[in-house]
């Protein structure tokens, strides 16, 4: 799985979150849950990229 798309979707996943066009987590964090991603993905091959993406990234924000 493509590393840099991942990390384009979890930013726009978080445009949904935050009108503003500044990036609301840190690069240490964008790492974790781009991590968690991949590896869900890795786990899950039949669940789609993005609702993996929307999950984990709703889950950082709820916790």
């Amino acid at each position: 799985m493509e590393k840099k798309l991942v990390v384009k979707m979890i930013k726009n996943c978080f445009k949904q979150y935050y009108e503003t066009d500044s990036n609301p987590i840190n690069e240490q964090d964008l790492e974790v849950l781009t991590k968690q991603i991949l590896d869900l993905k890795e786990g899950e091959p039949q669940t789609e990229l993005y609702e993996i993406v929307n999950d984990v990234v709703y889950e950082f924000l709820t916790n």
